[in-house]
């Protein structure tokens, strides 16, 4: 009877085998969060459920917290790529359905994914790594703004004496918020740049596409748009920064400020402004308070890296929740707050070609 067991046994391997070999492929032609598990390198322990459900999202986030950022920005950089991860899973239904033949909102998704890198610092440009400060911590941050103008601005601004503590931490908020926009216009004047090359270069002019030169007017008129509010955000920071702030202002958040000149710019009703203007009202407050979790997380970062010194195991588990509860408030906040403003400046941009 020795005989036939031996023999069975090799099927029987051979069968579990081929089981897991199916279970296997099932589970890979899955897209969830377990495609973005993976094995550790070493003891071969799975590693914790994904942060993302895009993979390259979750190599900038876990190259991010290998960098020295600070908590505040950690928590900004999650909200920014879960705003990235939203669109580009949004792109890949628009994909699978044809409906970005051109290949415009896959480059916008590459450009906004490149605005993100530089902002934080891993662009792998030297002169552009951020370092580890903030303004929340003591009014100011060492970070430099990357323009000779607003370097002066700051520096008169910091030193007129006409400003609170907590007017120059908004006023550097208005200063970096004007930073990103540069660089988000210097990066579609590049790509804009390169797409006009590559259509120079095209050798049967007859091959030319309608829809490429569409695509071309349309990011055109983009920068002219950028560049204007550029214009515009440099002059109310050279007004702030000789005369202080105006108590009687509509707004004071930099991205409510964009928000309500877009509005006023598009072709709104009286109606629809005043209820636009509303909103924005709520948005702000929205910002604040996101502001007011940024400042109790970095307080609660500190406390915990000087807890950790003291031994006190009990005292350092009470940090630590707090500390990951203000984090994650900080995440959820941010990311709500990005979302509204996604959805208000595609609001203007939909008022403002539509005919009335």
């Amino acid at each position: 009877m020795a005989a036939p067991r031996a023999a069975a046994a090799p099927r029987a391997l051979a069968a579990v085998a081929a089981a897991l070999l199916i279970a296997a492929g099932g589970q890979a032609s899955k897209y969830s969060r377990e495609a973005n598990e993976g094995l550790a390198a070493a003891g071969g322990k799975r590693r914790e459920v994904a942060e993302f459900r895009v993979v390259r999202l979750n190599q900038v986030w876990e190259k991010a917290q290998r960098l020295h950022l600070s908590a505040v920005k950690l928590a900004e950089l999650h909200s920014d790529l879960k705003i990235q991860e939203k669109d580009e899973l949004s792109w890949k239904k628009l994909k699978a359905e044809g409906l970005d033949e051109d290949g415009e909102k896959e480059a916008k998704l590459r450009r906004n994914l490149n605005v993100i890198m530089t902002k934080y610092g891993m662009n792998g440009k030297k002169d552009s790594q951020l370092v580890d400060t903030n303004y929340i911590k003591d009014g100011t941050e060492s970070d430099t703004l990357d323009d000779p103008r607003l370097e002066k601005l700051w520096s008169k601004a910091k030193t007129s004496g006409k400003f609170s503590d907590e007017e120059l931490d908004k006023l550097w908020r208005e200063f970096k918020h004007h930073k990103e926009k540069i660089h988000e216009y210097n990066i579609l004047l590049e790509t804009v740049s390169r797409t006009e090359d590559i259509h120079k270069n095209v050798i049967n002019p007859s091959e030319e596409n309608p829809v490429k030169e569409e695509i071309l007017h349309n990011k055109h008129r983009e920068l002219k748009e950028k560049l204007r509010s550029i214009n515009q955000g440099f002059e109310r920071l050279r007004k702030v920064s000789h005369q202080g702030y105006d108590t009687t202002s509509e707004f004071e958040e930099p991205r409510v400020i964009d928000l309500w000149d877009m509005a006023k710019s598009a072709n709104f009703t009286e109606k629809e402004l005043e209820s636009f203007r509303e909103e924005l009202k709520h948005f702000e407050a929205k910002i604040e308070k996101h502001h007011h979790y940024q400042k109790q997380l970095e307080i609660s970062h500190q406390k915990l890296k000087h807890v950790e010194g003291t031994g006190d195991k009990e005292h350092l588990n009470r940090n630590k929740e707090k500390y990951a509860m203000l984090e994650e408030k900080t995440k959820e906040l941010g990311y709500k707050s990005k979302e509204t403003e996604e959805e208000e400046e595609e609001r203007c941009a939909k008022s403002d070609i539509s005919e009335r």
